[in-house]
Order: structure tokens, then sequence, then C-alpha cells
């Protein structure tokens, strides 16, 4: 990097239905407008937003923007997480701590930003960003015991058997609906809707699985599961609130328990998904805890999501670590909760 306050602008031009390079010449008047300094790494395929970040990480760069959408933030984490791992791994002294993360909001999904306050607006994010509008977040380390297999290698930045949640993860419906989600947009689908209509369609046809959750190591379910989500943020899925009340900095993970019930309760209680009571229907099970681990209890493949991104199937485990990253933020320091 040209100098250690320069950011680097990691966009992805398939984000936001094909618009991205218009919108990208936008947010680059702003930038330029606000003499913010930068340099831009394109991406040309999935992970390579990993790839970037974990090598610019390695060579010193600390502040970095995501242009794009929750997929291209949780990819760009993935490379500095494993960046830093590597660097302390060498004897070098390197934290989360150290590092910036902004987004420009291009993508279809922008969940993680809402949890902190940010309007899906090109304007208000620079601003945010020439304020230095920073706040420190926690992030998790998950561990998939049978990662999806996609030709990479598994060491350095590539996936393997762990990455990082910056927002929310979960495994049976969760990920059902995220697996629908992802492959209408692969057919050119950009519509909110379609997180409603893969909500539906798989509350109608997913059927509950036999798995054990625990919780800082005490069992606290076990038995048949429609769905289980974890999260440090609190939306997910075009702005349902799996984990209406999780904390961004309490070091703590917040999980919703979804066991088998009947599709009258489903439709009873899923209303609460958009006002943020979901966890007050007394047939979840929910709460607190710094790591959660889920086993299955059969031999069917339940799979798992990170971000919005299939990771692959159960057992998973998931820890808040125990550093945060300073993320783009809204509200004043003094406002942010934790």
């Amino acid at each position: 990097m040209k100098e250690v306050g320069e950011w680097l602008a990691v966009v992805n031009p398939h984000a936001g239905s094909g618009h991205t390079a218009q919108e990208w010449r936008r947010a680059e008047a702003l930038l330029d407008s606000r003499g913010i300094s930068y340099t831009i790494r394109m991406t040309d395929c999935r992970m390579h937003a990993t790839e970037i970040a974990y090598t610019a990480a390695l060579a010193g760069a600390r502040r970095f923007m995501a242009v794009g959408g929750d997929g291209t933030v949780h990819e760009v984490l993935g490379g500095l997480a494993s960046a830093i791992g590597d660097a302390i791994r060498n004897g070098e002294d390197i934290r989360l701590s150290d590092f910036f993360l902004a987004v420009i909001p291009i993508g279809s999904g922008n969940d993680w930003i809402k949890s902190h306050g940010i309007r899906r607006s090109l304007e208000t994010v620079v601003d945010l960003i020439d304020k230095g509008s920073f706040v420190p977040q926690d992030i998790a380390k998950v561990t998939v015991l049978e990662p999806l297999r996609c030709g990479a290698a598994s060491d350095g930045p590539f996936p393997g058997p762990f990455t990082y949640m910056l927002n929310i993860g979960g495994a049976g419906l969760d990920a059902h609906v995220c697996e629908r989600v992802n492959f209408q947009k692969s057919q050119g689908k950009r519509s909110s809707l379609i997180y409603i209509n893969s909500l539906v369609y798989n509350l109608l046809h997913d059927r509950p699985s036999p798995v054990r959750v625990e919780c800082d190591g005490e069992t606290v379910f076990e038995g048949d599961c429609l769905s289980i989500a974890f999260g440090i943020g609190m939306y997910s899925g075009g702005g349902l609130r799996q984990t209406p009340d999780a904390i961004m900095d309490d070091g703590l993970l917040d999980y919703t328990i979804i066991p088998k019930i009947s599709l009258m309760d489903a439709l009873r209680y899923a209303p609460g998904l958009f006002d943020g009571t979901f966890t007050k229907a007394p047939v979840l099970t929910s709460g607190r805890c710094r790591s959660v681990e889920v086993k299955p209890l059969s031999d069917a493949e339940v799979p798992v999501e990170v971000d919005g991104e299939i990771l692959g199937h159960l057992p998973v485990r998931i820890d808040a670590l125990p550093q945060k990253i300073n993320v783009l933020h809204s509200f004043t320091p003094d406002r942010h909760q934790g």
C-alpha cells in the first residue's frame, strides 16, 4: 500500500444485478470529492475477494472497503482473519483491532449494515467513512467439519474446515432458504420478495432433523429441529430478525432454535421475524453464549450457512473471538451498544 491511511476497495463487479459499474462510478466520484485515498481491486470469481484481502493484509493494508453485498463483506473478512492467523504464527504482532472494514452497499443483499443503522445510500456511507465513524464489533470463528469442496486449496485464505462470521449464520431451514435465494439470484432474480418466497416454500417442504445443541459446553436442546440461527447481528434474509436482541460488541452469540412445530404455529409466529418479537414465541429456545456447537443425531445432511453463504453440513461449531474489528457505524461511539 502507498500509505498507512489508504483504503483498499475490493469491488465485486457481479453484485447488484449488474449495476455495480454504474454505482461504483458514483461512489468513486464521492470518495474523490472528499479527498479519500484508495486503490481498487476487482474480483474475478467467488472467493477472489478473500484472496485479495489476505494478500493485501499481509502486505500491510489495514483499511478495507467491501464494494458489493453481504457476500463480498464475508469474503473480505475471511481474508483478513486468515492473514492475521498466519502472521501471528510467523511471530508478527498483529491484531484484529488494527483493521477497519467499511462497505459500499451495492449488492442485492445488505443486511449487515442494518444492525449498524446505515442506510443503503452511497452519500451516507461515504460521509461516514470521511468522518471516521467506526466502532469495534465482534466476529466469530465457524468450524464446519464437513465443508463444501469447491476445488480450491484448503490452506491460506481459501475455505477449509473453518471460516469467519460477521453477521448471522444458521442450519436447517435457515440454510435451505439461503440455498434457494442464492439459486434464484444466479437466475437473475433480485427482488426482495425472493427471501419471503423462499421462506414460505421451505416452511412447506422442509422436514426437521434430530440435533443436539450445546452452548458453552451445556446441552440446551436435543431433539427434532427445524432451524437454528446464531448471530452477532440482528438482520438477515432481506431484513428478517432471527436474533433480534443481538448486541454486536458484547463478546457473545445470540441463538434461536426452532424445534419441530406445526405449520399452524409456524404461520402464527412468523410475523415476529419482521417486528423483532420472534424470540418471544413460547415454542422457541433462545439465549446467549460464547460458543455453540450443533451436532447431527442422524445421517441426514443438514446444511450450514454463514452470512448467506452455504459452507457445508453439520456438525458445526461457532466461537465468538476475544478480539474485535473496527466497522462502519452510523451512530456516534457513545451511543453504540455494549
